[in-house]
C-alpha cells in the first residue's frame, strides 16, 4: 500500500510539472502590470481625475489620435518615470497596433511603443 501511494504522488507531481511546462511561463499576477508602469486602480483613477491634477481620458485620446488615427482599444492611467501617464493601445486604420503614452498632466505625447 505504501509503495502504491508513493507512485501515485510521483505520477501526480510529474503530470503537474508537465502541465506547467506546456502552459509556458507564469504571467504577472496583476493584469495591468507593465514593466515600466504601475497602473492605478479605479479608486486611484477617480481621485486623480477629481483632484483636477490630470486631464480627462477624452483629452488624452484626442492627443493620441492626432499622432495615430484609429480606435483606442485599451486605456490605462499609470505611474510612469516622470509622473502619471495614460497608456493607450490603439488599433490603427491600417491594422497595426501601437501603444502610445500621453502625459496625464500636460496632455502631450511622451512615448510610443
Amino acid at each position: 500500500m505504501y509503495c502504491i501511494g508513493r507512485v501515485a504522488i510521483l505520477t501526480l507531481s510529474m503530470l503537474t510539472l508537465a502541465q506547467a511546462r506546456a502552459e509556458g511561463p507564469a504571467r504577472p499576477s496583476h493584469p495591468t502590470a507593465h514593466p515600466r508602469h504601475v497602473c492605478l486602480n479605479q479608486r486611484e483613477r477617480q481621485a486623480a481625475i477629481q483632484s483636477g491634477k490630470v486631464i480627462h481620458l477624452a483629452a488624452a485620446m484626442r492627443s493620441a489620435k492626432k499622432r495615430m488615427p484609429g480606435s483606442v482599444v485599451r486605456a490605462r492611467l499609470c505611474r510612469g518615470g516622470g509622473g502619471l501617464v495614460y497608456v493607450l493601445t490603439i488599433l490603427a486604420r491600417d491594422g497595426k497596433v501601437a501603444r502610445l503614452k500621453v502625459d496625464a498632466v500636460k496632455g502631450t505625447l511622451v512615448g510610443k511603443r
